[in-house]
Parts: structure tokens; C-alpha cells; sequence
């Protein structure tokens, strides 16, 4: 089990967040979103959240997806 963490954007992103993830968060946080990020794990891929509404996370296939919440 891996536990998740939160920063704030325009922040570092701590150690843990994979480094694939890290361009697609630099590329949301470049639209003038705020707000905080939540780094979690489903079924061992990591997915990052931006309480502003979007998620940044990797595929099965190794695809890093940025886009808006889905209802």
C-alpha cells in the first residue's frame, strides 16, 4: 500500500509524485489554476488531483492523461 500526499500548486511537488506525471501538472497549473493537488495510488498507478477539478494520471498502458474531472 502506498499512501498519498497534497501540495499546493505553483509549489515543488514532493519527492514522491513520479516524474511522469510532473509535466502534465506543470502544464494544468500553467492554465492559472489554484488550489491544492492530492497524490494517490489505484492499483499501484499514480493519479494526482487538483481540487479545482482536474486529474492528472497514468494509464495501464503507460500514458500520462491530463484532463477535467469526469461526473
Amino acid at each position: 500500500m502506498q499512501l498519498g500526499t497534497r501540495w499546493a500548486t505553483g509549489s515543488e511537488a514532493p519527492a514522491s509524485v513520479p516524474a511522469s506525471l510532473r509535466p502534465a501538472i506543470a502544464d494544468v497549473e500553467s492554465k492559472g489554476l489554484t488550489g491544492h493537488w492530492t497524490l494517490t495510488w489505484l492499483e499501484g498507478r499514480p493519479i494526482a488531483e487538483l481540487d479545482a477539478g482536474w486529474e492528472v494520471f497514468q494509464t495501464a498502458s503507460g500514458d500520462v492523461v491530463a484532463r477535467p474531472f469526469e461526473d
